[in-house]
Order: structure tokens, then sequence, then C-alpha cells
């Protein structure tokens, strides 16, 4: 008998048909994340599972299959923040990701962010549905001007360097970022000691932090506090990067001048008081949302299937 995999959510059919030579595989139709049972169901029942955002296998989930029958969690995703991997390890449970398939489709989401924060450009198009424009003006929905500007990256990984590297060449911004390490670039750029540094010399602040404890509340009401007031902010990390309730403060008292966001700090629910704000551009978690690069994630995911089933090294371990 093939190993039994579960995948969660519904992917794109080519990554399923590339697991089905070699696994039994249940694809699950719901777009919903799995439930408090099912999550546990998936642990008892199956070799390997392929879960994605908000799967939370959490040390609680794990504590109540202490000898789950699966092995690895082959997850959908860079972002792996709704797994416990010590949980995971401790039980007996590898864990994997998608990294690099994600990045540039990530950094191009981060750029149309930047164009629209800036240039107002979903407060724009809201304006003419409502059918209330009245026409061209030489002060009409003033933005700021992107190219030549200096945007700070927290992160420098593969998608903050990604990003940075369309700021530099793309729109000859100067580039400086706040990270643990130096890091070695082909394109200048400085490193900030110190956040709040970093927000008071940016016009765009761009969080490309992983998720986790360890980041949660990073962009907090300081950092957004040493912000310029003509500054936008934009998140495409993971949303508790950034105290929602704190940036909902600044934008309502005009403390920056926009914020756009792909991720929520309790997604999906995103506050009534960011969506009724004009200088928040929102939208719903589209960071790798081409075919394409979803079904590269896929097929990152379905190799490290086939590697633990074949015994072989994990090509990407977390």
């Amino acid at each position: 008998m093939p190993p039994k995999l579960l995948i969660t959510r519904p992917l794109p059919d080519p990554v399923v048909e590339a697991a089905r030579p070699a696994f039994d595989v249940t694809r699950r139709e719901s777009t919903a994340p799995l439930s408090d049972d099912e999550l546990r169901m998936a642990l008892r029942d199956y070799d390997v599972v392929l879960p994605t955002l908000r799967d939370a296998f959490s040390a609680v989930v794990f504590a109540d299959v202490p000898d789950p029958r699966c092995r690895l969690l082959a997850n959908f995703g860079v972002g792996y923040n709704h797994i416990d991997v010590d949980a995971a390890r401790a039980a007996g449970v590898a864990v994997t990701n998608t990294p690099g398939a994600v990045t540039d489709a990530t950094a191009d989401l981060a750029m149309t962010l930047m164009l629209m924060s800036a240039r107002r450009a979903a407060e724009g198009e809201r304006l003419v549905r409502s059918g209330a424009w009245e026409g061209w003006h030489p002060t009409q929905m003033l933005g700021l001007h992107l190219s030549g500007k200096t945007v700070g990256i927290l992160g420098m990984g593969r998608i903050g360097q990604a990003i940075a590297r369309r700021c530099h060449y793309g729109f000859g911004m100067t580039v400086k970022y706040f990270n643990r390490s130096e890091k070695a670039l082909e394109f200048p750029a400085e490193r900030v000691n110190g956040l709040s540094a970093l927000a008071a010399q940016c016009d765009i602040l761009v969080a490309a932090l992983p998720g986790g404890a360890d980041t949660r509340h990073t962009v907090d009401a300081g950092v957004l506090a040493s912000m310029p007031a003509h500054a936008h902010l934009i998140n495409i990390s993971r949303g508790d990067v950034v105290d929602e309730a704190a940036l909902i403060d600044a934008l309502s008292e005009r403390r920056i001048a926009g914020a756009g966001l792909d991720v929520y700090e309790h997604e999906p629910h995103v506050p009534e008081a960011l969506r009724a704000l004009d200088t928040a551009t929102l939208l719903p978690h589209l960071g790798t949302a081409a075919l394409e690069v979803r079904v590269a994630m896929g097929h990152m995911a379905v190799d490290n299937c086939l590697a633990h089933a074949e015994g072989r090294p994990l090509p990407n371990p977390v």
C-alpha cells in the first residue's frame, strides 16, 4: 500500500497529479483551515500531511496525538508560524516549507502595494466607481512620488532582498535595512542599527519578516511614531508583525500618510476601523496568487513528500 497523503486544501490539479503515483492521495475540498478534530485526525490517520496557512498544528494538538502516524508536515508556503515546529519535532514529525518559489511573486506584490499606497490608487479607483469623480485638476489626490525616495526594509532575507533590488534598480531608491546581520548585496544598501532609527529615515517602510512569537508586534506604536508624517508602511510578511491597533491609531490621527497591507493580525478578520480608512490599501493576502507560482509551490511541497517517502534527505527542512 502506498503511503497516505492528505492535502488539506484544494491545490492546482498539476500538483495533485504529481503526488498520485507515489501516494494514496486525499484532497480535502474545503478552502477553510482544518478544524480541531481534523487536525488530530490528520496526525492519526495519514503518513504525510500537506498543510498550509492557518492549519494550526499547535503544541496542544500534538499533545493530544502523542504517537502520530504522520511523520511529515510538508507545508505549502514559506511561512510556517501556524505549526509548532518544536512540538512537531518532539513528536517525531518533520516540517518542510517552500522557500524560493514565493520570493519574486511576494516582492512584486510589495511593489504593487507601495505604488498603490503612495499614489492613492485604491482611493482613486473607489472615487471613479462611485461616480463622484468631477474630472482632472492640478491638486487632485496628490500622493507621494516613489522614484528616488528612501525605502527601509525590515528583514533582509530572500524576499526583503528581492524588494530592495526592485526599489534600487527599478525606482532609483536609496535602500536602508534592519537585520540581525550585515548582508553582502550586489547593490548599495545601508544597514541601520535600530528599527526606530530606520523608520525615522524612510519614506517607505516595508515589513518582510517571518511570522511567529519572536516577531509579533515588531512594528509597534514606537516604530510608527518614528516614521515621518509623509511615510507609508507596507506589510507583506505576517499580520501580527504589525500592531494593528497602533497602526489604526497612527492612520486615523494622520501621523503617517498611508499603509498597504496584504496580511492582517487576525486574518481573515479585518477591523471595521481599518476598512473605513481611505489611507489604508487592503488586499486579501494575494502575495503568491498567480497560478504558475502556486503550481511551483505545490511541486516543491510534493518534492519534500517524495523525498520523505523514499528515505532521501528533505530538500527544504525547517
